[in-house]
């Protein structure tokens, strides 16, 4: 079954259940050692707490240790002891010397024994009584804690315990410790004695790690009430925790819509006290140390630290021996680290505020003295917090400059940005603002970048040349990247005059760029006039970068207004075009022949692309060509493993609207084709309208037409006919209709369904018309399509040679096209219309449609040619060679499930899914007998609902 996980219970023992259960048959052996270590936080009370719970038949005393400097002797053995109960006949004459110290107890001890002749007898007597008295307890356990601060007399006490336990006692320490114990070393870490017990006693030591992020995760969402926690929020939580139970604890209960946020997380008091204490019992050295190591934050070598500190290496290492054996540090990648995030932050706030300043300036200098390449972020920061903010703009612009010559354009486009909100001077500014507008174009940024570069043109410092390509650039992530079609082609205008004045090649490439069309942007005789533009400037170009952009930008206009001459604009691009632009211009024209119907172009350009984007790290650029890609294969039917691919893409790509709408739109197509979904594919294909900037003739046209086939499906025609008015109303108003090759088919089915015959007749004449003159293959096809759905409108006889050579034509050019669900969805209107009428051969063309869609996975239309066939009385032949499910449920029932889980009627799900009521009896039937249910109200427990 699919279910989802359960709700993790907020006290569940996270992590430690096998560790449980190994202690649990060790304890109940007697008389048994249990040892448990580890660092604080890490649990240990919790283990303790959970093995006594569950240990049968036994007295169990908790003794806790104390840290104090002058303890009270046995203070935590005669609290606990205290509270038991024993039998005045158990205890031996030895246990009266316990009167005094247990005056609780007094009525049930023996008679007090003479005064000791002197102290050390004295001592020595109290200590056999408490043995005595612990041995007169019979099966017990007792459980002493937080060995690190016993004082002499509780060790005497516990290694008299050991070397002679009574037979029915079972011991449990716990003790602070980084490391595994050594139980048998007079200093192991953690242990303040060695223990050697007996050979007949058991002994079982374990040493608690922190969670991992996974077991950090769990805890997580048990404290938070949810089934999951994001992956990246566990790894985020367990980078300030450590993995420690009670610090995850602590931060969760104080900060309890954590997953919703970025920002890290407030600083629990309690642990604030918990590292402030351990910070005092270091000595001074040791506290100047921490704080460097605070103040460097990333693993630091003994000399920075040092250096820092103000410190030599011997003062040092001293220093870092001491803050290690407190816990307060660890050794990590050949320097020395906080165990936990939040600890680094709580020494941080202890380091005096004045004193703060002083030592980010000693890490900035002393970093820039480390050898290896110079960490310039870090070195920036530090800069910064020491509040010398030239300083720091210098170093950033510098990290970015270095990021953009080693083709990171994210990395430089944030270190731009942080650089521009460190408020260099004007020139500056002016300065790192270019850099920024030419390297964010190939970094998928987000909305931070054009408001920089807006508040830098604002101020209206620059000149006309850098104004220009800054506006220019700006532009251009607004068309690209943020969803701001009109603004941007408009922004992209403004820039012309500027560039005009210093740089005719420019100006052109600003012209070249806003001539690409779009079916929310300008008409297309404005983006011809536009593009004309360009070529006048073309020949006073002579720089060779903007002379190819142009004719780069010419060739992608000319191929998406599906100019005869574009290919030929092709064939003059320069052989000197790599990288960048040849990844961004290939990708551009394998998107436009795959719209306009060039399969073969289409493959060789998109082949190109690849080549260039991977020898170069643009993340722009990269989520460019895998969604012109993706477009390419769902148009020529190559679905298989694609819809996961698509929810990868629309998952990676939420930030660049055009490709994340491409994204959303194969997702849609893949969800109501293969899946059924109807309404899932619905919302997801109004999501890709939405979302979509300016599209060049994919988004708006495909996700109508898919829209229209729902509302015919569920023979509801006015609706379909209102779902395409929309991506129409843009094709008339552009005058792009070489993109309508998916919209027209579709608009003129649903308008004919309606009764509006002549309205169809008027969009066919419109279709021809607008792509007279055009290189369009697809749209050619389309409209031989649209010819076809006309002649049931139009009176010409089914079957006859006219109706017939229409459908004939229409199927063989969608085949010539490499688009077989195009060529099914014609045979399937043409199987369809001859059993309408009663012509002969309609059962036949109608299987060849379902076979067709059957190669594709296209499950939805097979299932809408079956009820085709069904209602018009002939019988449906299930395709051989289909695998079974066995007793899983396939998709086709797992659909119904969840329809009738959700409170659907049989009629109701048959009507959703274009089934037959009969068929989705059936369904449901097979869908209670394989998920082991009664009703129908069970299965979504079953499913995870």
């Amino acid at each position: 079954m699919n279910a989802d996980p359960p709700i993790p219970l907020p006290g569940a023992f996270i992590g430690r259940s096998a560790l449980l259960d190994g202690l649990r048959p060790a304890l109940a052996r007697r008389p048994s050692v249990v040892v448990i270590t580890g660092e604080a936080g890490v649990g240990k009370s919790r283990l303790v707490r959970e093995l006594l719970d569950t240990t049968p038949s036994s007295r169990t005393l908790v003794a806790r240790c104390q840290e104090s400097d002058a303890p009270f002797p046995y203070a935590p053995l005669l609290e606990t002891l205290s509270r038991c109960r024993p039998r005045p006949e158990d205890l031996p004459p030895v246990t009266g010397a316990l009167r005094g110290l247990l005056p609780d107890l007094a009525a049930l001890l023996p008679p007090a024994p003479p005064p000791a002749d002197d102290p050390r007898t004295g001592q020595h007597r109290v200590l056999r009584a408490l043995c005595a008295l612990t041995a007169s307890l019979g099966s017990v356990v007792l459980a002493v804690e937080d060995l690190q601060w016993a004082a002499e007399d509780t060790v005497a006490f516990l290694r008299a315990l050991v070397s002679d336990p009574p037979p029915e006692l079972g011991l449990v320490l716990t003790a602070r410790s980084r490391t595994l114990p050594h139980t048998d070393a007079a200093e192991g870490d953690g242990l303040p004695f060695p223990l050697r017990p007996p050979p007949h006693v058991a002994l079982v030591e374990r040493h608690l790690v922190p969670l991992s992020v996974v077991e950090t995760g769990t805890m997580a969402a048990g404290l938070l009430g949810v089934r999951t926690v994001p992956q990246e929020f566990a790894g985020r939580l367990h980078g300030w925790t450590g993995g420690l139970p009670y610090v995850i604890e602590e931060v969760l209960r104080r900060w309890p819509d954590s997953t919703t946020r970025v920002l890290e997380p407030p600083l629990p008091a309690s642990v604030r006290r918990a590292v402030e204490e351990r910070l005092r019992h270091l000595p001074s050295d040791a506290r100047r140390v921490i704080g460097a190591a605070a103040v460097l934050g990333d693993p630091a070598p003994v000399h920075l630290l040092g250096a820092v500190a103000g410190l030599g290496e011997r003062e040092t290492r001293r220093a870092l021996a001491a803050a290690l054996k407190e816990g307060v540090v660890r050794a990590a990648d050949g320097g020395y680290v906080f165990p936990y995030g939040l600890a680094r932050r709580a020494v941080y706030e202890a380091v005096a505020e004045p004193e703060r300043p002083v030592l980010h300036l000693r890490a900035a200098r002393a970093l820039a003295r480390h050898g290896g390449p110079l960490p310039l972020v870090r070195v920036a920061e530090h800069y910064r917090c020491a509040g010398l903010s030239t300083e720091a703009v210098r170093c950033l612009e510098a990290a970015a400059d270095r990021a953009a010559r080693d083709g990171d354009a994210g990395g430089a486009t944030d270190g731009y940005l942080d650089a521009l909100r460190g408020g260099p001077s004007a020139v500056v500014r002016d300065r790192i603002a270019l850099k920024l507008a030419r390297v964010a174009l190939n970094a998928r940024p987000g909305p931070q970048v054009p408001a920089a570069l807006r508040e830098v043109l604002d101020q209206r410092s620059l000149g006309p040349g850098p104004s220009g390509e800054i506006r220019l650039l700006l532009g251009l992530l607004l068309r690209n990247q943020s969803g701001s079609g009109l603004e941007a082609l408009e922004e992209i205008a403004r820039a012309v005059p500027d560039l005009l004045a210093v740089s005719t090649g420019q100006a052109a490439r600003a012209l070249a760029i806003i001539a690409i069309p779009s079916l929310k942007g300008w008409p297309l005789g404005e983006h011809r006039r536009l593009l004309a533009e360009a070529e006048r400037l073309l020949p006073q170009v002579d720089e060779k970068d903007l002379r190819s952009a142009v004719l780069a930008n010419r060739a992608t206009a000319l191929a998406l207004m599906g100019d005869p001459s574009a290919w030929d604009a092709v064939a003059d691009l320069p052989d000197a075009l790599t990288g960048e632009a040849a990844a961004r211009v290939h990708a551009n024209l394998a998107g436009a022949a795959t719209a306009l119907g060039h399969p073969v172009r289409a493959r060789a350009f998109q082949a190109r692309a690849w080549q260039a984007v991977r020898t170069n790290h643009a993340p722009y650029l990269e989520a460019f060509v895998e969604t012109t890609d993706m477009l390419a294969a769902f148009t020529g039917g190559r679905w298989e493993g694609l819809l996961e691919r698509a929810e990868r893409a629309e998952e990676q790509y939420g930030d660049v609207p055009d490709f994340h709408a491409e994204a959303l739109l194969v997702c849609g197509l893949l969800r109501l084709h293969t899946k059924g979904q109807t309404d899932v594919a619905r919302r997801l294909l109004e999501r890709a309208v939405r979302t979509t900037a300016l599209d060049t003739g994919i988004v708006l046209t495909s996700a109508a037409a898919a829209v229209v086939q729902v509302h015919l499906a569920a023979d509801r025609p006015a609706q379909a006919v209102q779902a395409v008015e929309g991506a129409l109303h843009h094709v008339r108003r552009t005058g792009a209709w070489v993109w309508a090759s998916a919209l027209a088919p579709s608009a003129v089915q649903a308008l004919v369904r309606d009764g509006r015959a002549g309205e169809a007749h008027l969009l066919v004449a419109e279709l021809a018309d607008g792509i007279t003159g055009r290189d369009a293959p697809a749209a050619r096809a389309a409209l031989l399509t649209c010819r076809a759905l006309l002649t049931s409108a139009s009176g010409l006889q089914a079957g006859s040679g006219g109706s017939d050579g229409l459908y004939a034509a229409a199927t063989d050019a969608w085949t010539a096209l490499e688009r077989p669900y195009e060529a099914a969805y014609v045979r399937e209107a043409w199987g369809l219309r001859l059993l309408a009428t009663g012509a002969a051969g309609g059962r036949t063309v109608l299987h060849e449609a379902i076979a067709a869609y059957q190669d594709i996975d296209a499950v939805w239309d097979v299932l809408r040619c079956q009820r085709g066939l069904r209602d018009h009385g002939q019988v449906t032949v299930r395709r051989p060679g289909a695998l079974g499910y066995g007793d899983h449920l396939s998709p086709r029932e797992r659909a119904v499930a969840r329809l009738a889980a959700l409170g659907l009627s049989n009629r109701e799900i048959a009507h959703e899914l274009v089934l037959s009521h009969r068929t989705v009896e059936h369904h449901v039937a097979r869908a209670l007998r394989k998920l082991g249910v009664s009703s129908r109200t069970e299965i979504g427990s079953q499913l995870g609902l």
